[in-house]
C-alpha cells in the first residue's frame, strides 16, 4: 500500500481519468446518463483508496485492467438502473413481511391502480362536475362493510392513530393500559403520539394485568376518552388481561367520554381463519362500543398501505376536518387500490381472490402439495420436502405459528444472499436447520415454475 507521497504519486498517475473512461470502447454502448454517473464515482473511489492508502500502484493496474474495468462498470450500470421497488417472490413464510411490502394486492386492485396512474377521478362528481370528496367511494364501502356511522383513510394507521387523538381528544386526559403502552417498528411509541397529538396520557395498571376498577379510579372531570391499543409485535401470557371494549364502553358511557380502539392489524374478514382466532375484528370492535376504530389497509385487510378509520360519523366528521387530515391523507393509487379491495368483500370470493387471505386460510393438505410440487421442480437440487412453520406476521398473533410445509435444498445464509440477488425475479427465502427453505405459505401455485427457475440460475448445481 502506498505510504510516501511517490507511493502515491505513482497510483495516482495511473488513474484513468473520467473523459478516457467515457470514450471507453467496450463501454460506448451503455447508457450515457448512467455511465456518466457511474464513472464519476468509480474515479472519486479510486482517488480516495490511493490517499488513504487501501490502493497502491500494482493495485489500480489490476483495478484499471482492460477487461476488469470493464466488467466491473458494467455491472456497476446495470445496478444503477435497476428499480428498488420491484416485484420479488416471498418464500419467507411471513404472510405480511414488512421489509418486502406486507400485503400483495389482489388482481383487481393491482389493475384499479394501473386504470388510474393517469388521470383519474379523485375530488370531482362526473356526473355535475363539482368538486367533492376524494375519499366518497371508500367511505361508502367501509361504512357498508362496517355499520360504521362514517369512515376515513389516512395514509397509515400511526397516522390514523394520531389523527384521531388529535382531532377528538387534545388537551384531555386519555386513560390507557399500562399493558398496551407498546413501541412498533420505526420507533412508533403510543406515548410519543399521544403527547404529539396534544393529549395527557394516564396509564393505569400493571403491567400484565389492567382491572376495570383502574380505569374508574383515574377518570377525573378532564378525562375524554379510554384507549385500546393491540399489542401488536408482543403477547403477555399468563396471569394478563385488560378489560375488553365492551366493559370501557360500559363504564365509559355512564361518564359521558367514549372508548378509541386502535386494532393495528385489523381483521375484516369476519369468518374463521387459521391461527387467528383471537385477532379482533372490526365489526366486533364497532359493535362493542368503540366510538372510533382505526386499523392498518396492507394487513389482514390485504389492501395497500392505508390508515383506516370508521365508527361514529360525527366523530369521524372531526377527524376530517382536522388540519392533520390534508398533511396525512392518501393518494389517487391508494384509494384505487384500497376501493378495489373493499369491492372485493362486499361483491366477490375474499378467500380466493385477496391473497393474504388465500395464503392465511390454505389448509395444510394444499401447502403439503405445493411444497411437493416446487421440491419436484427442484429434484436436481437435492430439494425435499419438510414440515414448517409459518407466520401471519406485522403483529398478527406473533406468538401463534401456522402449521406449514416447505421446500429444503441444500445451503445457508451465501445462498440465501444469491436468491435475493437473483434476476429478474429475486426470491426471499429463510435458513433452518443447517438448510435453505421455501415455505409454501407465502407461495402461490402460479408463481411455483418462476421460483424453481430462479432457484436453478440462482444456485446450479
Amino acid at each position: 500500500m502506498p505510504r510516501t507521497d511517490t507511493d502515491r504519486s505513482s497510483a495516482l498517475r495511473l488513474l484513468p481519468s473520467v473523459d478516457q473512461l467515457l470514450r471507453h470502447e467496450g463501454l460506448r454502448e451503455l447508457p450515457r446518463s448512467t455511465l456518466l454517473r457511474v464513472v464519476r464515482a468509480f474515479v472519486d473511489e479510486l482517488r480516495q483508496g490511493v490517499l488513504d492508502g487501501s490502493i497502491d500502484a500494482a493495485a489500480m493496474t489490476r483495478l484499471c485492467a482492460d477487461r476488469e474495468l470493464v466488467t466491473t462498470i458494467t455491472d456497476r450500470c446495470a445496478a444503477a438502473a435497476e428499480r428498488r421497488h420491484r416485484r420479488v417472490y416471498n418464500a419467507t413464510g411471513i404472510v405480511l413481511h414488512t421489509g418486502i411490502g406486507r400485503a400483495p394486492l389482489a388482481p383487481s386492485a393491482i389493475a384499479a391502480v394501473a386504470d388510474a396512474a393517469g388521470y383519474a377521478i379523485v375530488e370531482v362528481d362526473p356526473v355535475t362536475g363539482v368538486r367533492d370528496q376524494r375519499e366518497l367511494a371508500v367511505r361508502a364501502l367501509l361504512t357498508e362493510l362496517t355499520g360504521a356511522g362514517g369512515a376515513l383513510v389516512v395514509n397509515n394507521n400511526a397516522a390514523a392513530t394520531t389523527l384521531m387523538l388529535a382531532a377528538l381528544c387534545a388537551g384531555a386526559e386519555v386513560v390507557i393500559s399500562r399493558g398496551e403502552l407498546v413501541e412498533i417498528g420505526g420507533g412508533f411509541r403510543v406515548p410519543d403520539v399521544m403527547r404529539r397529538a396534544g393529549c395527557t396520557m394516564v396509564e393505569v395498571g400493571a403491567t400484565n394485568k389492567t382491572h376495570l376498577r383502574d380505569y374508574e379510579q383515574a377518570t377525573t372531570e378532564r378525562t375524554r376518552a379510554y384507549l385500546k391499543v393491540h399489542p401488536s409485535n408482543f403477547r403477555i401470557e399468563g396471569f394478563a388481561g385488560v378489560p375488553s371494549v365492551e366493559e370501557l364502553h360500559r363504564l365509559a358511557q355512564a361518564r359521558g367520554l367514549m372508548v378509541l380502539d386502535d386494532l393495528g392489524s385489523g381483521l375484516l374478514w369476519a369468518e374463521p381463519l387459521p391461527g387467528l382466532a383471537d385477532e379482533p375484528r372490526v365489526q366486533t370492535s364497532l359493535r362493542d362500543g368503540a366510538a372510533v376504530t382505526c386499523f392498518s389497509g396492507d394487513k389482514l385487510l390485504g389492501g395497500p398501505q392505508a390508515g383506516i378509520l370508521v365508527g361514529d360519523e360525527a366523530l369521524v366528521a372531526r377527524c376530517r376536518a382536522h388540519p392533520l387530515y390534508r398533511a396525512l391523507r392518501c393518494d389517487k393509487l391508494t384509494l384505487a387500490a384500497l376501493e378495489a379491495t373493499l369491492a372485493i368483500y362486499r361483491d366477490g370470493e375474499p378467500l380466493r381472490e385477496i391473497p393474504t387471505l388465500r395464503m392465511l386460510a390454505a389448509s395444510p393438505d394444499e401447502l403439503e402439495r405445493r411444497a411437493a410440487a416446487l421440491t419436484t421442480r427442484l429434484r436436481e437440487q437435492g430439494a425435499e420436502t419438510v414440515p414448517s412453520q409459518a407466520f401471519a406476521g406485522s403483529g398478527a398473533n406473533p406468538a401463534k405459528p401456522l402449521p406449514s410445509f416447505a421446500t429444503a435444498i441444500a445451503g445457508g445464509d451465501v445462498e440465501c444472499d444469491r436468491l435475493r440477488a437473483a434476476r429478474p425475479v429475486s426470491v426471499f427465502a429463510r435458513v433452518a436447520e443447517g438448510r435453505v427453505w421455501l415455505d409454501a405459505r407465502t407461495l402461490l401455485t402460479e408463481d411455483l415454475d418462476a421460483v424453481a427457475a430462479a432457484v436453478r440460475a440462482a444456485l446450479p448445481r
